[in-house]
């Protein structure tokens, strides 16, 4: 799911995304970075979050990896880009985007 937040960030949004469980990951091949926050102690499932700035605000696409990649190499997976999970977080991050 995608937003875009336009609003003032009261706080530095590392920090901030840090509070709210993420944690930093870097894709190896191509340098891209990205937060995950796992729900489980085995990796999966788990939030995966990409932030990007645009002119009007701050781009976050979330979505909810199910499980890992099936084949070796491919970056293909299950993953759910809406559902209440996915809303019930996009609410969470945007509450806490505004305090």
């Amino acid at each position: 799911m995608r937003f875009v937040w336009q609003k003032e960030i009261q706080q530095n949004l590392k920090v901030l995304i840090t509070r709210l469980g993420y944690h930093q990951q870097i894709e190896r091949r191509s340098g891209e970075i990205s937060y995950i926050k796992r729900l489980s102690g085995s990796g999966y499932p788990r939030f995966h979050l990409y932030i990007n700035e645009r002119e009007d605000g701050l781009e976050f696409s979330l979505h909810l990896d199910e499980k890992k990649p099936s084949y070796q190499g491919q970056t293909a997976h299950s993953g759910q880009y809406e559902g209440d999970l996915v809303m019930n977080e996009v609410a969470r991050i945007k509450s806490q985007l505004g305090s």
